[in-house]
């Protein structure tokens, strides 16, 4: 794909068919959202961004979002430059992130230096690779225990964005911020992001995270949907257990969510924004909804969609855990998403 209709295909609007249809009522008429996959569903594999890229090009990807600094051997301009070269040619948008920049954060690291550091290298590095966002994190569901509870981490988040919010504007950046392994629910990623600013600050969506903060996924899409800017897609198993309820995360078409009912709804709230699939199956979290320590981490109570999530938890059935092979679990997913729900543009 020459990257000149890549980028047309990029501006596409929504068509509709004879009767009022939207594509999502007729999945293999036409394609509409980009497709593509996060390196971290292949992590076993250790690859350096040139074979990510190859391999986003062999599974025919419109987008490779590579979320973490690691497989790049360098982080000069000239060398990411390269890089994005290499992706134009073969037809594959690059996207990139990284992690936590709350400095109070217990899932912070001085890897890439303080906070802002981190965040202005991420900043520079989108820009020469082409990628219209950086994705970011708050943290972790230990977070949700610390002095001062997630409001004052998502208070420290803000300090940071706000620091650094003209760096952005001067770069054409935005950042996304991910609801990332049960730190926040949507609606508390939505406040951070109008405090933040939404002209330079949106959100890196993952609806296997949603799960972890008792939300079902399709409302919490609703929740966030109009900022969403770059994604982190998976489908999941939820059922009730012992002590609460249980989540697995899957490859997509093999869990409970509403996929047909997800995409139709993202096809309205941001179609712009790319369907990257990151699959991590293989294991199974229960959230323990039933003793008094778990709520400890929400002092205000079930969150505003808890009953949503109970209702897809009692039509799941449980599910046993196991060794999974990521790269037949991304191929399977993408397979899926292409042939089932018509997704990518090539």
């Amino acid at each position: 794909m020459k990257r000149r209709n890549f980028l047309q295909g990029a501006a596409m609007g929504a068509p509709l068919f004879a009767g009022g249809r939207s594509w999502a009522d007729n999945p293999r008429v036409h394609r509409k959202l980009a497709l593509g996959y996060d390196n971290f569903a292949v992590r076993a594999m250790k690859w350096k961004a040139p074979a990510l890229i190859d391999y986003a090009a062999k599974l025919k990807c419109d987008t490779l979002f590579i979320t973490d600094f690691g497989p790049f051997e360098k982080m000069d301009d000239s060398y990411l430059k390269d890089l994005r070269k290499k992706g134009e040619d073969a037809g594959v948008k690059i996207l990139l992130g990284s992690w936590s920049i709350c400095p109070t954060s217990k899932k912070f690291r001085d890897t890439w230096g303080t906070a802002d550091e981190h965040l202005q290298l991420g900043i520079r590095a989108a820009k020469a690779l082409g990628s219209p966002a950086f994705r970011v994190v708050l943290g972790a569901r230990e977070d949700r225990r610390t002095e001062g509870g997630i409001e004052a981490r998502i208070a420290d988040t803000v300090e940071v964005l706000k620091r650094n919010r003209t760096r952005c504007l001067d770069a054409g950046i935005r950042i996304a911020m991910e609801n990332h392994a049960g730190d926040m629910h949507t609606l508390e990623l939505k406040s951070l992001i109008e405090e933040a600013g939404p002209d330079y600050v949106g959100a890196n969506f993952d609806s296997g995270n949603a799960l972890w903060t008792m939300e079902d996924p399709v409302q919490a899409l609703e929740n966030i949907g109009k900022y969403v800017l770059t994604t982190s897609l998976r489908d999941s198993a939820v059922w009730e257990s012992e002590n609460g309820v249980t989540v697995q995360w899957t490859a997509m078409g093999s869990g409970d969510t509403d996929l047909r009912t997800f995409f139709k709804r993202f096809a309205e709230l941001c179609p712009h924004a790319a369907v990257n699939v990151e699959t991590i199956s293989g294991f199974n979290y229960e959230l323990k909804t039933g003793s008094d320590d778990f709520w400890k981490a929400w002092p205000r109570g079930k969150p505003k969609g808890y009953d949503k999530f109970l209702a897809l938890a009692k039509k799941g059935k449980p599910r046993e855990a196991g060794r999974v092979d990521q790269r037949e679990d991304i191929e399977k997913s993408i397979a899926y998403c292409k042939k089932e729900l018509g997704l990518g543009r090539r």
